[in-house]
C-alpha cells in the first residue's frame, strides 16, 4: 500500500471517530492499513502511532466496561490468589465439600489468568497494555487491550504467542487442578469434572476459537513471518 493512500484511508477513519455514528472500521479500510503495516516496516514505523490512536478510540466505543491496565492487573492478581485460597481450603475439609471447593478455585482461576497470561508474555516482548475490560454481556470474561503501537513494532511471531498465551493457560488449568485434586482426595466425579472441562474447553477452540478469537489471531500474526 502506498504512504499517501494509508494516510487518505486514516484520515476518513480519523474523521469517522470525531462524528457520534457508528463507525465500521473495516468497511473503511483501517484493517487493509494495518496488515500493510506489519508486511512493511517503513510504512509500520511512520504509521503504528496514528493506527494505535485510531484503535484506542474505536476500543474505547466498544467496550462495555474498562479500567487502566494497572488498576485492572491489581484486580486480576487478587482473583487469582483468592482462585488459589479456594483451592488450598479443599486441603483442609472433606469429601465432597473439597471437590466443590477445587472446582470453584479451578472457575476462579480460569477466569483471572487467561488474560494475565496475555500480558505476562505480552510484557516480555515489549508490548504495553493500556486497559483490562468486559466486550459484551454475553462474552463477560476480562480481557486485556494492548496498546496497538507497541504491538506492531514486536516481531510478528512473538505477537502470535502473546495470543496464544491465554488461550494455552485456559486450557491446561483443568488438567494441572487433577495433580491437586489427587492430593486433596477430592470424590472421582471431581476429577471427571476436571477432564471434561479440559476436553470442552479444546473443543471449543478448535470449533470456534479458529474461527473467531485468540486462535486466529494466532495464525493471522504467523502469516506475517
Amino acid at each position: 500500500m502506498e504512504p499517501a493512500a494509508a494516510d487518505e484511508i486514516l484520515a476518513r477513519c480519523e474523521a469517522a471517530l470525531g462524528g457520534d455514528e457508528p463507525v465500521d472500521l473495516a468497511a473503511l479500510g483501517f484493517w487493509k492499513v494495518v496488515a500493510a503495516a506489519k508486511r512493511d516496516p517503513s510504512l509500520r514505523d511512520r504509521l503504528a502511532d496514528r493506527i494505535a490512536a485510531v484503535d484506542r478510540e474505536a476500543f474505547r466505543r466498544w467496550a462495555l466496561l474498562s479500567i487502566p491496565a494497572g488498576a485492572g492487573t491489581a484486580v486480576m492478581l487478587v482473583g487469582t490468589a483468592v482462585g488459589l485460597g479456594v483451592v488450598a481450603a479443599a486441603y483442609g475439609v472433606g469429601s465432597p465439600w473439597n471437590g466443590g471447593l477445587l472446582l470453584v478455585g479451578t472457575g476462579i482461576l480460569e477466569a483471572t489468568t487467561h488474560g494475565l497470561a496475555h500480558l505476562a508474555v505480552g510484557r516480555v516482548f515489549g508490548m504495553r497494555f493500556t486497559h483490562w475490560f468486559i466486550g459484551s454481556w454475553t462474552r463477560p470474561q476480562p480481557g486485556v487491550k494492548v496498546d496497538y503501537a507497541t504491538y506492531l513494532r514486536v516481531p510478528a511471531g512473538r505477537r502470535a504467542w502473546m495470543h496464544a498465551a491465554g488461550a494455552l493457560t485456559t486450557k491446561a488449568l483443568p488438567f494441572l487442578m487433577l495433580g491437586a485434586g489427587w492430593a486433596a482426595g477430592v470424590p472421582s466425579w471431581t476429577l471427571v469434572a476436571l477432564v471434561v472441562l479440559g476436553v470442552v474447553q479444546i473443543v471449543t477452540d478448535v470449533v470456534w476459537s479458529t474461527k473467531t478469537s485468540d486462535w486466529k489471531k494466532f495464525r493471522r500474526e504467523r502469516r506475517y513471518r
